[in-house]
């Protein structure tokens, strides 16, 4: 039998060897040092790391689990099967109770939820009905709500009809923010206040500021023109017209009429139009040209 002679590891080789073994072991040791001294710096419990690292791989798992059932159609199976136990329990739309309508149509409402007839509770999506109630454009708010076993309750928030805008081929009442609620009659737009010109209708919140300034003037007023997009012509009730400058002079300008008026009596007088457009000033003019010096009113120093 031939003989194997194994030629003995170097020196060398086996030092370096040892070397490295005792160069890893310290560095593992050292790693290990410092992140044993990292976690025992934090202020929790062996105990304490422990549940947390349990419960973090609990909803890891929980979390794999439901988004297996969630691609499998699991949740939705077993909310159909509850949908119909609750249906066969009586638990679905009888009922549709509507309240706060007093301008809107209960009709218009009950034809957004009519779809909801006889769906098994469960399956009623409140916030979508809301949606729907919302396109109606009586409807500011509206709360929907389930009550067991059959009733759908719906509370409605109605706008509030504000002013009129007079369009080239109808008038529409609107709110206060301009909204359009619903077009409307000549004769039962009579009392309200008109508005009108290019633009006017988005213009709707600002002119509710500009009547704020004074309003004591408000129900005097007849009929509001936004003039090229930068100001505001007021006719009152009297025919007459007051013409405002524009941007935050008008309100001024207004409050400075009413103080005017209420000396000299301007509205109801014979000047047929007001002009405040010149700061400090006011010209009137009657029907056959400027009014008479002794008509003008006295102007006050600021």
């Amino acid at each position: 039998m031939a003989k194997v002679t194994r030629k003995p590891t170097g020196v060398r080789r086996s030092a370096a060897a040892r070397s490295r073994g005792q160069k890893a072991r310290a560095a593992k040791k050292h790693t290990s040092g410092l992140l044993d001294r990292a976690m025992a710096a934090l202020p929790f419990t062996e105990e304490q790391w422990h549940k947390f690292w349990l419960t973090l791989i609990v909803a890891v798992g929980l979390a794999i689990a439901w988004t297996v059932a969630s691609y499998a159609g699991v949740p939705e199976l077993a909310r159909a099967e509850l949908a119909k136990s609750a249906s066969r329990a009586g638990f679905e739309v009888d009922r549709v109770r509507v309240t706060g309508v007093e301008r809107l149509s209960k009709q218009a409402v009950y034809e957004r939820v009519l779809g909801e007839q006889e769906r098994p509770m469960p399956l009623v999506e409140v916030g979508e009905i809301r949606e729907r109630l919302l396109e109606l454009s009586w409807v500011k708010d509206a709360r929907v709500s389930r009550q067991l076993p059959d009733l759908l309750s719906i509370d409605i928030v109605e706008r509030e009809p504000h002013a009129v805008v007079r369009k080239p081929d109808r008038l529409i009442l609107v709110d206060a923010t301009g909204h359009e609620l619903e077009p409307i009659s000549s004769k039962a737009a009579e009392d309200m206040l008109v508005i009108s010109g290019p633009g006017a209708q988005k213009q709707v919140a600002e002119l509710g500021k500009l009547l704020d300034a004074a309003p004591a003037l408000t129900p005097q007023i007849a009929a509001a023109e936004w003039i090229g997009n930068r100001r505001w012509n007021l006719t009152f009730k009297t025919g007459q017209l007051l013409a405002l400058p524009e941007g935050d002079q008008g309100p001024a300008a207004l409050v400075k009429f009413a103080e005017m008026d209420g000396r000299n009596r301007l509205i109801g007088g014979k000047a047929v139009a007001i002009d405040m457009r010149v700061p400090d000033r006011a010209y009137l003019r009657c029907e056959d040209g400027p009014c008479p010096r002794g008509m003008q009113p006295v102007e006050e120093s600021e």
